[in-house]
Order: structure tokens, then C-alpha cells, then sequence
């Protein structure tokens, strides 16, 4: 007999006590029984007595010291009971006796991966997948370890086997509709997340999962409701409470998200990234409880580095609004230090990439597309340039008006045009054909029936000689900012994506800018005519002049809402989602110098 540790058997506890019963009576006749003990262990561990369960394994494995399954089945309890090392040390017990054991493989490589011991777990894993390529509950542990690791392609490979293996499987469901959205495949998330509720409508997590797509794909109002489902379903569920706060802060409902970061540390008070975001959206006017948990958990020693990341950066934040600089600054650099070695992050990636747009433009501005290819009624509006340069802002104006739909940041231009713009695929008017008929596929439900609709991809900076080319009708506006206010404020941000490696080092941060700096540079002097140009702090200078310039430089009738860009309503997902709730102001791009005395002039070269 064989436990599976994600799937209980289905029976009510009185029946499983009545079985108890009988089976306690047949081990009066006969205590040593071993087939007895086991289905003896086995009913108490379904019935989550789990000490009691662990004697009675302990017991089956004295009368048979060689008993495999009894070690493994030891090593389960001990799994559920908390004691992972006891759990490895069983397995290890029971493949000593039997090496191709796949069920005590798996259940090692659960323990493992419980101790953060990735690799070791990941070969136990493909252990058990070796021994059995049929193996669903192997395919399935495997991916859940790339998932972690963030190797999502990986993942998403072993997902896909495992739902060929199991089709009818919510869990395996669930975890590819996390993956697919971690790979901006919102759509193939969406139907992953929704059979799996079709399949148990009262799994809590995969309604807070499709929250998380659907707050991707802006809608903000479905996230919300999808949250609050999961909350009801599971009350104490702490993500979900984060999750909708996250989507609360993005709709400008702070007070109400403020509570749900709240509400979420309450439910669990060592959520690291819940205390970030709580940071992040309320300001500190002393050394409160939630500064001294945050400072609690830092000082712990073994907290994991992803969650020491996010209590750096919350502390950072909150003794920057105490004034603290000199300490913000340090936690700054510690939490940054940390994401960049979990992100494994090296410059010369973008090096190499910024050199190839460069060098395989010459070929994508040669390419002619037949007029019938360019027949479209909606001309896309990218907003682009470095992050935190005052993007969504701008994005804010644009889509005051009411011809304009804000669309928030696109990954489509990336995701179907990178390999293209850097010559990994090849260039022809065939390729920048499907380009250009996937990208306006996927905006065209976008729109909400306007015609023109904004991209505000900032980094969309990288492709603007793709874009010129295949999407000829599109308006380019590029938001130049202070590149010593650009780079602070990329280093003292959080960024999720794992696209943004180079903002968690300032040498990193500085060398970027350059590269960008460069770009553009070359984006100007090939396609001058084609990009619209706006300075942010002549933006906040000239707010009327400035903002007039760029609608009609967009072709739209003046409208007097993009002056005021406070009170566009629509949700903002980006790290200005609280800024851009305020009046355009002028002095932010100044906030970087409370930090210049512990910069040691590294910004001197850039300013």
C-alpha cells in the first residue's frame, strides 16, 4: 500500500473510524502483523493523528527492519508533521533497500524541496521519472521546482506532460495556469485556471490564480471579484488578501487596500511580501508594530533570501519615510543585492541584445509589406522609454482622452517580435506580416471599441525599429527623464519581472542607461520623423504646452479631461499606481539627491 501525500482517500472520518476499529481488533489476534500495522498507520494518517500514525510505522518496521514501504510511509508522516529531515532520512532508508523505488524518490525529493534543497530534488525527481514515464505525480513535483526556480519553460513542459497524463488533474491545471501567465500566455492561463474551478468550484486557489490573470489583462473589476471569492471559500487565506489589495491599490482604492495588506499580515505575520506592499502604500510616521515585525523578521537568520529581499525593501521604504536615509540606503543595497543573485543576473545579456537590435535593423527596414497588409482602423500608441522615466503618466494623459483606450503595459510586441529584432528568426515581409497580424490580434479586444489604444511597455524603447516598420501607423512617444532620477528610481523600486535583472545593482543601473542612451540614439538618427520625444520635467514645468504638443502630435481634437489626468479612473498596475492618482508635480526628479552622499558620486557621470 502506497500513501500519496496530495491525495487523501475520499471517505468520511466515522467510516474511517469504524475501519480503525476493526482493525485494531484483528491486531489483538495478531500484534505483528505487518500488513495490519500498516493499514493500521495508514487509517491514522488519514485521520490526521499523525504522532499516534508514526508509532504504529515505527512498530511495522521493528518486526520487518527491511520493510521499504514502511520507511516511506514513516517518512510521510514525519513530512506532515513538519520534521522534513526525519522525512529525508526515511527515504533515504527505504531506496537503500529498494533503489528503484519511485514513490520513496518522490517523496524524498518532496522533503528536499521542502528544505529548499532544489537541485538534490530535482534529481530525485527525474529519478522517478526515469523509472516511470508515465509517472504523473513526478512530472507534477518536477514542474512545481521550476516554478519556484522561475525556470517557467521548464515548468510549463512538465505541466503539459502531466496534464496529457491526467487530464481531469486541478492541480496540475492550476500550476500551468500560473505558469502560462508567468510566460504572458494570459488566454491559455485564463482556460487552464477556469476548468480547473469547473473541476472543483471551491478550490480557493484557483480562483485567487485567475485573480492574479485577470488583474494582468486589466480587469481589475473580475480580479476583484475573483479575490473575494477565494476569500470567502478560505477566510484565513493571506495571499489572496495581499493579491486583493494589490488589485484594490491598482483600481486607486487605498484605504480599502491598505486593510487587506493588513488583514494579511494579521493571518500570517511573517509574510515578507505582504509587509512590502503595506510599506509601499502607507507612510510611516514612527516606528510602529508593522516596522517592528518587519525589523523582527530581518534580523531572523533563517529567513529565505527572497523573503530578507522584501523586508529590506519595506524598511528601506518606511526609514525613508522617517527620514533615516543613510539606513534606507542600506537596505536598499542588501535587498537589491539579494534579488539580483536570486535573478542570476548578468549586464552583458543586454550587451549582447542591444548590439543585435542595432546590427539587424538594417535588414528589418529593407522589408516591403503589400499594402493590403497594412489595411487596420486601429492605430496603436506606444509609450515607451526607461522605467520609472514617467511613462504612465504620459499613459495617464493619453487615455484621458475619450477616443483613447489605456491598455497598460503589453507584453505582445516582446513576446512576438523579440527574436525577429534580434535576428534570432528570420526576416522577411512574411514573418513581419504574422508579427504584425499577431500584435493587432491582441489588441483588438482591447480597445473597448476606440480606435486608438496606448502600449505602454517602456522598455518597448528596444524595438522601435520593428515597430516603425511592420506597424507604419503607429505613434512612437518617448518619455526622456533625468537619467540620475531614471536610475535611482529603478534602484529603489521592486520589480517582479525578472526582464528588469540589470535595477538591482547601481554599476548595473548606470550601464544600462547607457545602453539605452545609445539606442535611442540610434533610434534618432534612422527614425527622427517617426518618434515623438517628451521631456518629463518639461512635462511638469509646462504641463498644458507640453501635453497639447503630444495630442496633436497623436492626430486627436484637443479635450480639456488630459490636463487632468488625477481623475482617470481606469486601474494602473505599474509602480506609479499611487503617483499617478496625484497632480502632475514638479521635484521628483530630484528625490535622488537625499542619497548622494552615500553614492559616492556614481551618479556624477550620468547627470
Amino acid at each position: 500500500m502506497v500513501i500519496n501525500l496530495t491525495e487523501k482517500a475520499d471517505m468520511t472520518a466515522k467510516r474511517l473510524t469504524q475501519q480503525l476499529k476493526a482493525v485494531k481488533k484483528s491486531l489483538a489476534k495478531n500484534p505483528m502483523d505487518l500488513k495490519l500495522l500498516f493499514q493500521r498507520g495508514y487509517i491514522l494518517y488519514q485521520l490526521e493523528k499523525y504522532e499516534t500514525a508514526k508509532d504504529v510505522f515505527s512498530k511495522a518496521i521493528e518486526v520487518e527492519p527491511n520493510f521499504a514501504e514502511g520507511f516511506n510511509a514513516r517518512s510521510i508522516v514525519n513530512h506532515a508533521l513538519g520534521k522534513f529531515s526525519d522525512a529525508i532520512y526515511d527515504c533515504e532508508h527505504a531506496l537503500s533497500i529498494n533503489p528503484k523505488y519511485k514513490e520513496a524518490l518522490l517523496n524524498l525529493a518532496r522533503a528536499q524541496q521542502e528544505l529548499h534543497q532544489h537541485d538534490e530534488a530535482l534529481n530525485n525527481y527525474t529519478k522517478a521519472i526515469d523509472l516511470d514515464q508515465k509517472y504523473f505525480n513526478g512530472f507534477l513535483g518536477r514542474a512545481l521546482i521550476w516554478k519556484t526556480l522561475n525556470h517557467h519553460e521548464k515548468a510549463l513542459a512538465d505541466l503539459n506532460k502531466a496534464v496529457s497524463l491526467n487530464p481531469s488533474s486541478n492541480i496540475a491545471l492550476l500550476n500551468r495556469g500560473a505558469v502560462q501567465k508567468a510566460l504572458g500566455r494570459l488566454d491559455e492561463s485564463l482556460a487552464d485556471l477556469q476548468k480547473a474551478i469547473a473541476l472543483q468550484p471551491d478550490l480557493a486557489e484557483a480562483h485567487n490564480n485567475l485573480g492574479n490573470t485577470l488583474r494582468t489583462l486589466g480587469k481589475y473589476q473580475e480580479a476583484e471579484k475573483s479575490y473575494i471569492k477565494a476569500i470567502e471559500l478560505q477566510p484565513n487565506y493571506a495571499e489572496a488578501h495581499c493579491n486583493l489589495g494589490v488589485a484594490l491599490r491598482e483600481l486607486g482604492k487605498f484605504q480599502e487596500a491598505q486593510t487587506r495588506f493588513t488583514q494579511a499580515i494579521v493571518l500570517k505575520p511573517e509574510y515578507a511580501e505582504a509587509h512590502r506592499t503595506l510599506a509601499n502604500i502607507k507612510t510611516f510616521h514612527s516606528q510602529d508594530e508593522q516596522y517592528l515585525k518587519m525589523r523582527e523578521l530581518y534580523l531572523n537568520p533563517n529567513i529565505p533570501d527572497e523573503d530578507r529581499c522584501f523586508i529590506n525593501f519595506g524598511l528601506a521604504k518606511a526609514c525613508e519615510d522617517l527620514g533615516d536615509f543613510e539606513q534606507a540606503y542600506f537596505h536598499y543595497n542588501e535587498g537589491n543585492a539579494i534579488r539580483k543573485k536570486i535573478l542570476n543576473y548578468d549586464i552583458s545579456q543586454d550587451t549582447r541584445l542591444f548590439k543585435a537590435l542595432k546590427s539587424k535593423y538594417p535588414q528589418i527596414s529593407k522589408v516591403f509589406l503589400k499594402p493590403d497588409n497594412l489595411a487596420h482602423k486601429l492605430t496603436p500608441i506606444f509609450i515607451l522609454g526607461m522605467p520609472r522615466s514617467g511613462t504612465t503618466i504620459v499613459e495617464q494623459i493619453v487615455s484621458s482622452h475619450p477616443e483613447v483606450t489605456g491598455a497598460g503595459e503589453l507584453d505582445f510586441i516582446s513576446q512576438f517580435g523579440r527574436n525577429l529584432a534580434n535576428g534570432e528568426s528570420k526576416i522577411n515581409s512574411s514573418s513581419l506580416a504574422e508579427f504584425r497580424a499577431n500584435y493587432f490580434r491582441k489588441i483588438k479586444h482591447l480597445a473597448s471599441g476606440n480606435e486608438f489604444i496606448t502600449d505602454k511597455m517602456p522598455q518597448n524603447f528596444r524595438y522601435i525599429g520593428l515597430i516603425a516598420t511592420a506597424l507604419p501607423e503607429a505613434k512612437i512617444i518617448h518619455v526622456k527623464r533625468d537619467p540620475a532620477a531614471v536610475c535611482w528610481a529603478n534602484y529603489k523600486t521592486f520589480f517582479p519581472s525578472e526582464g528588469l535583472g540589470y535595477c538591482f545593482s547601481i554599476e548595473d543601473t548606470i550601464h544600462y542607461v547607457r545602453l539605452y542612451e545609445d539606442l535611442m540614439g540610434f533610434w534618432g538618427s534612422e527614425l527622427s520623423n517617426k518618434i515623438h520625444t517628451l521631456n518629463y520635467e518639461q512635462l511638469t514645468v509646462n504641463q498644458e504646452k507640453e501635453t497639447k504638443r503630444l495630442i496633436d502630435y497623436i492626430g486627436l481634437d484637443w479635450h480639456e479631461a488630459c490636463l487632468s489626468p488625477q481623475d482617470n479612473n481606469r486601474g494602473v498596475s505599474t509602480a506609479s499606481s499611487i503617483q499617478v492618482r496625484q497632480k502632475v508635480y514638479q521635484g521628483s526628479s530630484q528625490e535622488w539627491k537625499k542619497y548622494e552622499p552615500f553614492l559616492n558620486g556614481a551618479f556624477d557621470q550620468i547627470s
